[in-house]
């Protein structure tokens, strides 16, 4: 059974790596930027969405301002690139906005970053494959009410996609990332172009009417009105999800690493940009109607539209109209689409790992998202947050409209505590130069997070205010509940630090008195044999073995055999009148503790070794309960003797293998 899991997990993953080869998997520009990127990329395929959306609410004149949100957000997003391309120069280490934060605002500055970047980091990968579900719906009509299955299998494929590492997962993801960019690209060309020509058609769409929702009937009229517009804006910034990824992902860049990343950082940028503003004019230019709830929203001619009515997506919507006559691009833009929306969450599978691996150094995560898998990945990380993503696509039906709004919290409480952080970076090396040009870069440099700080801040206020009530507190409570969890994980390891350290180095250096060897017995055989052999091989002061005495006839037995065979160890009979097994030699070993407080107890366990798991379940059982329970019994160790059924013959994983030439080899 271990030698068909092991050629699985060699056929999925790949044959195990080197820690030496490490460096070979650095990522070039050209690879880092499908893997970084892909989040923010993908952002254009439902930020457009989010704002027409969300202004929608107040009828057809409100959608006409879409750009003017859209010019919102891409004001914020250059802010941010620039700002971030500092962070990647002053903090190279991989630490992103949590080591700006922990090092230049404090602990809990930097340990509320973590958390809402955590959090943030799973609903990107729910987000965005459950967007990605709802385009391959529209395109296959089978998979309509079967999009959270679709979206589940989608994070399992991309998990194994991942598990084999960073390097080999971007270049699998570097051909549809640039294709989709491409596409994208050619649509806005195209789309321009017979816009300028007279000659671009109408949306599908357009004939519609957007029926104002009560509250709106005046349009963005009033506070309401405003208050609305602020939500559109605030929902179309989910296009800036995914810059800080880069911050945190600067060790896997090639060397220049810092400038690497920066460039990779204003590629990514420009590209979002140009993207997000050429949908919006798209959109108003083909007159495209995205809402809510289509069977209320949206009226044909005065009367409802047709029962069967689909709405699609708002790059379906163009790719249609722009691709009039020629499908073949419509069904390309729709696919790549789909595709690049499930690869946007490679972002978080980089992200999110080497982020819990240096919360996890720090003792603020469980210590084995530290450790890298075979393929040189941090897999414990990559595995926890698929499942942590299931759960929420599952819990949320994979539906974009009710994920969106728990969205991008958590990354602009990231950028503002990371802006605020970078502020007093620079006023502290301001402190310590006198180079007139080093100083001139400095407040040039403090003068962009000044801005990005008000920005962020601003966007900050107004996703709180605008999106709490329509879902966002439960991304609030799950940033304030993992925050005291990874507290209370440090101060547990703060304590087992205090508890184990030497302090009193002659104490810890210092041996027992004795050591009393027991070896428990339940019959005559070779593992018993082989126990005391062991326990005599030890030279313990004192050596006995013990058995529990259950049935009578089995104990006469046991006894003249014992000694039949001479043995010379004293055999000791408990007795155990409700016929347990356990508390007897609990009782027993604690009042030899009690006897000689200072002396070293040693119980030898034998226990079979088997290699099938329903072998396991016939065999061990009380002596996995004993042993728990003596592990829990101060100056007590416990010695387990293995004895190797035939089962278990090449169960041990290593049969196959050799080393040659200082080079593991697999046959």
């Amino acid at each position: 059974m271990s030698d068909i899991a092991d050629a699985a997990k060699r056929i999925l993953l790949g044959r195990p790596m080197r820690s030496e080869h490490l460096g070979h998997t650095l990522l070039p520009k050209r690879i880092a930027l499908p893997i970084f990127a892909s989040d923010a990329l993908s952002s254009v395929a439902y930020a457009p969405d989010e704002i027409l959306l969300t202004l929608a609410l107040a009828g057809l004149a409100a959608s006409t301002i879409s750009l003017w949100a859209g010019l919102g957000v891409v004001f914020v997003l250059v802010i941010v690139v620039l700002s971030y391309r500092q962070n990647v120069h002053a903090y190279p280490s991989g630490g992103g906005d949590y080591e700006v934060a922990t090092t230049n605002l404090g602990a809990p500055a930097g340990l509320s970053v973590a958390s809402a970047l955590l959090v943030d980091y799973v609903l990107t990968v729910a987000v965005s494959i459950s967007s990605a579900a709802q385009y391959a719906a529209s395109a296959i009509p089978a998979l309509r009410g079967h999009e959270a299955l679709a979206a589940v299998v989608a994070v399992v494929l991309l998990t194994m996609m991942n598990l084999r590492g960073v390097r080999e997962s971007g270049t699998f993801f570097a051909v549809p990332t640039y294709l989709f960019m491409a596409l994208i690209g050619l649509m806005a060309v195209v789309g321009g172009v017979r816009y300028f020509t007279g000659t671009l058609p109408m949306a599908e769409s357009s004939g519609l009417t957007v029926v104002p929702q009560a509250g709106f009937d005046q349009g963005l009229m009033g506070l309401a009105g405003a208050f609305l517009f602020a939500r559109a804006f605030a929902s179309g910034c989910a296009a800036l999800t995914g810059v800080e990824a880069i911050s945190n992902g600067v060790p896997a860049f090639r060397k220049p690493k810092s400038r690497n990343a920066a460039t990779t950082l204003a590629m990514l940028g420009g590209i979002s940009a140009t993207f997000v503003i050429s949908i919006l004019l798209l959109a108003q230019a083909t007159g495209v109607k995205y809402v809510e709830d289509p069977a209320r929203q949206l009226t044909l001619d005065g009367g409802p539209i047709p029962a069967d009515y689909v709405q699609h997506p708002t790059i379906g919507q163009l790719a249609a109209a722009v691709f009039q006559g020629f499908p073949v691009a419509f069904y390309a833009v729709s696919a790549i689409t789909g595709i690049i929306l499930v690869l946007a969450a490679n972002t978080a599978f980089n992200g999110f790992p080497v982020l819990g691996s240096i919360l996890a150094k720090d003792g603020y995560l469980p210590r084995q998202l530290h450790t890298r898998g075979d393929r040189l990945a941090f897999s414990n990380g990559i595995i926890t947050l698929a499942v942590a993503a299931i759960l929420l696509i599952v819990a949320f039906d994979a539906q974009v409209t009710r994920l969106i709004q728990l969205y991008i919290v958590g990354v602009f409480v990231s950028f503002t505590l990371s802006q605020l952080g970078m502020i007093r970076h620079w006023g502290r090396e301001l402190k310590r130069s006198s180079d007139p040009a080093a100083r001139t870069h400095m407040l040039r440099s403090r003068v962009i997070n000044v801005v990005g700080f008000v920005c962020t801040g601003t966007v900050l206020i107004i996703v709180l205010l605008t999106k709490f009530v329509h879902g966002a507190y439960i991304a609030i409570i799950a940033m304030a509940v993992l925050y005291l969890v990874m507290l209370a994980i440090h101060k547990h390891y703060g304590r087992v630090r205090e508890e184990l350290s030497l302090e009193d180095v002659a104490a810890a250096r210092a041996l027992p008195s004795r050591v009393h060897a027991i070896v428990l017995v339940s019959r005559i055989h070779k593992p018993t044999m082989r126990a005391l052999a062991y326990a005599r091989a030890s030279r313990p002061s004192v050596l006995e073995a013990v058995t529990v005495g259950v049935d009578p006839d089995d104990v006469a037995d046991l006894t003249a055999q014992w000694e039949a065979l001479d043995l010379p160890v004293p055999l000791r009979i408990l007795d155990s009148p409700f016929r347990e097994i356990s508390r007897p030699i609990l009782t027993y070993v604690r009042s030899v503790r009690r006897e000689s407080p200072r002396d070293l107890v040693v119980v030898y366990i034998p226990e079979y070794v088997v290699g099938h798991w329903w072998e396991q379940l016939l065999h061990n059982q009380s002596a996995l309960r004993l042993k728990g329970r003596l592990l829990f019994t101060p100056g007590v160790v416990v010695a387990s003797v293995p004895w190797q059924l035939a089962s278990s013959e090449g169960q041990t994983g290593l049969e196959d293998t050799t080393y040659v030439q200082g080079r593991l080899q697999r046959f």
